[in-house]
């Protein structure tokens, strides 16, 4: 049995891809070493699974891991791999946390293998997924074949299933508290410690990026501590932190697999329904909620924490967006819709802030989000 490497807890980080000290690593459209890369992959897993063979290659993920698909004798599966020089090893949180989705009656996918110890691959972790054999809902909804409203009832019925998963403490969980005990453990004792974690540099990355003049960067952190006590959680919930029709599987309108839970933390109920409204409009974050209140009732204050949330997970993506040159990419990237260019987004990244500002600060409902 492999020894497994010190832990990695995310102490410090509000959201991995930006707050990583190697800021952005995976985010450039050209990965390196890729032979080398994929070699030490095939022997660790041929250790791990000795006698069976197997056929390894290249999955073309454009995420911030490098991904593969696998064929294990007559099985077929899906491989990530995490190479940072920070050593993170949140894989075996995700391990956890797809355990206990799954447990919720949340379709995911089943873990197979999992190493972060480096011990065969020097330089990065891996995982082993079960493959499901259905493209990401963006896929559809890029060629037109997807009705937003439609899927968007059972993806808020999700979001609720999952939301009966209750950790101790809020934030990014512990990895040390995951191998140890096998617990989901929030590593912060506040939610307002971790909402607040690194705004005021997020914010001031915006204004030196010439994304946000001095003042829209002051309106923003008013209206945060305007807010403040909308953070005063006594429980937290599990978060999918990055829920978005590309993480979502399936074949319009029914709905394979959640995916990438590598982002997950311990926050707030609106967390998640306000990353849809990241991208997708008010009809279809109403009939998101209405999909949520079939399986427990809105929370308190919901509109109001919507808006604060949405404020937040904006400025982190601007962040993403800014600093890994997405503004500059074509609609070839995940994140440009058919026909859009980087212009594009950055206008409706501009749009969103704005919006998420406005319905929190004049206490607007959805409609302001169209």
């Amino acid at each position: 049995m492999q020894t497994p490497s010190p832990s990695q807890d995310r102490h410090g980080i509000y959201y991995w891809k930006c707050d990583r000290s190697a800021a952005f690593h995976g985010t450039d459209a050209v990965r390196s070493n890729d032979a080398l890369h994929e070699s030490q992959l095939r022997r660790a897993l041929e250790q791990h699974f000795p006698g069976i063979r197997l056929h390894l290659r290249p999955a073309g993920g454009q995420g911030n891991h490098r991904t593969f698909r696998l064929t294990l004798g007559q099985e077929e599966a899906f491989v990530r791999t995490e190479d940072g020089p920070e050593g993170d090893n949140y894989f075996d949180v995700e391990s956890l946390v797809l355990a206990a989705v799954r447990a919720r009656h949340v379709p995911a996918p089943r873990v197979l293998a999992c190493d972060t110890s480096r011990s065969a691959t020097a330089c990065f972790a891996w995982q082993v997924l079960e493959y499901v054999p259905h493209p990401d809902l963006n896929q559809a909804h890029k060629q037109g074949l997807l009705s937003l409203e439609e899927v968007a009832e059972p993806i808020g019925q999700a979001v609720a299933r999952w939301q009966d998963i209750h950790p101790p403490g809020f934030g990014p969980f512990s990895v040390q508290q995951a191998r140890e005990q096998g617990q989901l453990v929030g590593l912060h004792a506040s939610y307002a410690d971790y909402y607040t974690l690194n705004l005021n540099r997020h914010v001031a990355f915006l204004v030196a990026g010439e994304f946000f003049t001095d003042m829209q960067a002051a309106a923003v952190l008013a209206a945060v501590d305007a807010h403040r006590h909308l953070l005063a959680l006594a429980q937290g919930c599990l978060v999918h932190k990055d829920l978005a029709l590309w993480n979502i599987l399936g074949t319009p309108p029914d709905i394979a697999a959640y995916i990438d839970w590598d982002d997950a933390i311990s926050g707030d109920p609106l967390d998640d329904l306000s990353l849809l409204g990241c991208f997708y409009d008010a009809p279809v974050i109403e009939r998101a909620l209405a999909g949520y209140a079939r399986v427990r009732p809105l929370p308190e204050q919901y509109l109001p924490r919507f808006w604060l949330h949405l404020l937040r997970n904006m400025i982190v993506k601007a962040v993403i967006r800014v600093g890994a040159g997405y503004f500059r990419r074509s609609d070839s990237f995940f994140l440009i819709g058919s026909g859009s260019t980087g212009a594009d987004l950055e206008r409706f990244t501009h749009q969103r802030i704005a919006l998420a500002l406005r319905g929190l600060t004049e206490n607007r409902d959805l409609s302001t989000l169209r």
